[in-house]
Formats: structure tokens, C-alpha cells, sequence
């Protein structure tokens, strides 16, 4: 019997990595249900920033990679009369979007859809925490008028609308009101599990550090305003106790860098700040290990895969209260909101006034929360009963 053929339009896919969570979403989702479904992949033909195409595809042809075929779109074919052809050319059962903002990777699609002149098959829209409150007040003119035009044409009628968290469905559901009438929640997935050798335990990372006595944070994301690293650089200008901020993370809007910039250069001596560039996905558990905190005051998140990430590699997180993520009581988590500086600035303070034996306690609740995230069957089932509701629907 022929699987369930799902097409997926995304923006960036492997083996682009600067584009972050939904890359990652993705391919852990394929890899989890690709012996169920047959996914077929349209994405852009270079990663986020690049002016030149990926080196190892080809590009305007199907590609295997993992369990999918992805398209690798040129620019010529990035537009309505490619993607037309594509969507006529590729036998489909249900189109999945990664967007809700984005023309290319969900408005054309829409758009052709609306139009007729495309197959009318079953919708599901992942907004990817695009309508969070603090998203939604970036460019914030330009997204109320895209979603009242888009919902006199009725151009998302009949979507089904995922969301990673049930926070996230109250967001789509306040932002869009009676445009978005079916939501499901299925989270987001991690990567499968690695095959483990029989008798084999989990290990927790191991904390080495150099010899200094200031305690030691990270930030790894996109440098834009939805990332939000101008409120941590403030927050650390009123610290009175040494600290050291390394940054990574691809430099997406320039101008909102440069106000980091500024920033940095007014920051009090005690307080060290350096940008370490752009990690690929396998550089990022060795960089996060040489840390003891990561923050993340964030605008907003559907889930956060660098949470994990830094949890997966021992990391207490300090967060925003604008993503799915609680504060545990073992210290694991800590979630604030962005209303004030003094609260980030005390939490950080906490931070450093732990003993080396309160922070591995520390750091062994953070490895443990994210193993027993990687040991939940829940998140596969959820998203496999997403596609077949839609399917049915």
C-alpha cells in the first residue's frame, strides 16, 4: 500500500542550518515518520544569508535526503509559476506549511490553491510561534493588515493549524479568531533516539572549565529582534559581578546587530562579551559544555530546539515567559517575563552564587529533563494522528 504523500513547504532545509528551530522540526519529524508517510520537501536552494546555492544538491531537481526527496528551488523556480508547475507536477495527498508570514513558503501556495489552478488536497499550517505576543508586535501594521486581507479572501479557510503547545493554539486562535477554527496540538519532535549498547547508562556531561571567577553564560540564536540579545546586553550592564557572554549565532538583521554593538562597547570592564561566530549542528554540544548557564530572553517561541539542545548538554536555562517551557523546581528552568531587567539580573546573580556541587546538581536536573523528553513516545503519536485527521478531513 502506497504511503500518504505529504508535501512540505519550508523556507531553509538541510543542509542549511542558520535558519535555526524549523530546519530541525523537519527533519527530526521525517525521521520519525518517514515509514509512514511520503514526504516530499520544496525549500530554497541555498541556506539563510547565502547568495550562492548549497554546493552538494542539485539544484531544480529532487534530492534524496534521509527518508524525503526535497526540491531544491533556484530563484527562477522560487516564484508563482514554478511553484504552480511544482504543485501540478507532484502527485500529493496533503500539503504542509511552515509559515504563516512567509508569501513564498505558505501565501503562494495559498494563492494558487485559492485560485483553482492547483489540486485542492488538505492543509496543515505550523505558524511556528509567529503569533506568540511578542512576534506579533514586530512589524506589527504589516501583520494585522496581512491577516485581515488574508482573511476576507479566505485564503487559509479549511487549514488545519498545528500547534507545538497549547499555548501556542491559544495564540493562533486569539490572532486569527473564527479563521482558524481547527487546531490541533502536536509538539514539536526531537531527534530519534541513537541505538544504545546493552547495559549502558546515560551520562551526565561533565562541566569543564578554565580557571576564572566569572561565571561563564551563553546565548546561541539568530541575531534578530525576535531573539531579543539587546535585553540580555542591558541587563548585564547593570551586573556588579563578573561575567562572560559568548555569542553565536548568524548575524540576520544587521542593524539590529549594530545596536548590540553599541551595546557591547558601553558594558562595564567586569563584564566580558565576545560573538564567536556561527556553529553548525555538530559543533553545538561541544560549545554549549564550555558554559554554565544559557539565556534566552526570547520574543517568542513555538518550542526552542536550542533549549533543549543546552539542556541536552547540561546547561540550566534561563528563559522568557513567551515559550511553551515552565520553571521546574530543580532549578533545570527558570522562565521570567520581559517587563523588567532587575528580576533577569538577580536570577543571573543566583546563578553565580551557587557552589561548584549546587551547580552539577544543577546540571544533572537539566541532562535529565531533556532524557526523559528523548524517551517520550507521545510527541511521534501526536504528530502522526495530526496528518491522518487532516488526511481524513
Amino acid at each position: 500500500m502506497t504511503p500518504p504523500r505529504i508535501l512540505v513547504f519550508v523556507d531553509y532545509f538541510l543542509p542549511g542550518f542558520r535558519a535555526g528551530g524549523p530546519i530541525r522540526t523537519i527533519a527530526n519529524m521525517i525521521a520519525h515518520l518517514g515509514d509512514t508517510f511520503a514526504f516530499r520537501v520544496v525549500t530554497r536552494d541555498r541556506d539563510l544569508g547565502d547568495e550562492v546555492p548549497y554546493s552538494s544538491v542539485q539544484v531544480d531537481s529532487w534530492n534524496a535526503v534521509g527518508n524525503s526527496e526535497v526540491f531544491y528551488a533556484s530563484p527562477a523556480n522560487d516564484r508563482l509559476s514554478g511553484l504552480m508547475r511544482l504543485m501540478r507536477q507532484t502527485p500529493h495527498d496533503l500539503v504542509y506549511l511552515n509559515s504563516y508570514f512567509s508569501w513564498r513558503s505558505a501565501g503562494l501556495p495559498l494563492l494558487l490553491r485559492w485560485l483553482g489552478i492547483v489540486p485542492c488536497r488538505p492543509v496543515v499550517l505550523a505558524p511556528r510561534g509567529e503569533f506568540s505576543p511578542g512576534a506579533l508586535a514586530l512589524k506589527a501594521g504589516k501583520k494585522r493588515l496581512y491577516i485581515r486581507l488574508a482573511g476576507w479572501l479566505g485564503l487559509y479557510r479549511q487549514v488545519c493549524w498545528q500547534a507545538s503547545s497549547e499555548q501556542e493554539a491559544e495564540d493562533i486562535r486569539r490572532a486569527l479568531g473564527d479563521s482558524a477554527l481547527r487546531v490541533m496540538v502536536a509538539p514539536n519532535l526531537l531527534p530519534p533516539l541513537a541505538p544504545v549498547e546493552a547495559g549502558s547508562t546515560a551520562k551526565i556531561p561533565e562541566m569543564v572549565l578554565p580557571s576564572s571567577s566569572a561565571l561563564r553564560l551563553v546565548f546561541l540564536s539568530r541575531i534578530s529582534p525576535k531573539k531579543n540579545l539587546a535585553f540580555l546586553l542591558q541587563v548585564l550592564a547593570g551586573v556588579d559581578f563578573p561575567i562572560s557572554l559568548t555569542i553565536y549565532g548568524p548575524q540576520e538583521d544587521i542593524a539590529y546587530w549594530q545596536q548590540c554593538e553599541a551595546l557591547m562597547a558601553a558594558l562595564p570592564s567586569h563584564v566580558a562579551v565576545r560573538h564567536a561566530g556561527v556553529l553548525s549542528p555538530e559543533q553545538v554540544p561541544a560549545a554549549l559544555a564550555g558554559h554554565e548557564l544559557f539565556v534566552f530572553p526570547t520574543l517568542g517561541e513555538n518550542f526552542g530546539h536550542v533549549i533543549f539542545e543546552a539542556l541536552k548538554a547540561g546547561l540550566p536555562v534561563l528563559l522568557s515567559d513567551q515559550t511553551p517551557w515552565q520553571s521546574t523546581p530543580d532549578g533545570a528552568v527558570q522562565t521570567l517575563p520581559l517587563d523588567a531587567l532587575a528580576p533577569w539580573r538577580e536570577a543571573i546573580q543566583a546563578q553565580a552564587g551557587l557552589s561548584p556541587s549546587e551547580r552539577q546538581v544543577r546540571r544533572q536536573a537539566a541532562a535529565a529533563l531533556a532524557d526523559t523528553m528523548m524517551h517520550s513516545s507521545d510527541r511521534v503519536a501526536a504528530n502522526r494522528q495530526l496528518f491522518l485527521e487532516a488526511l481524513g478531513g
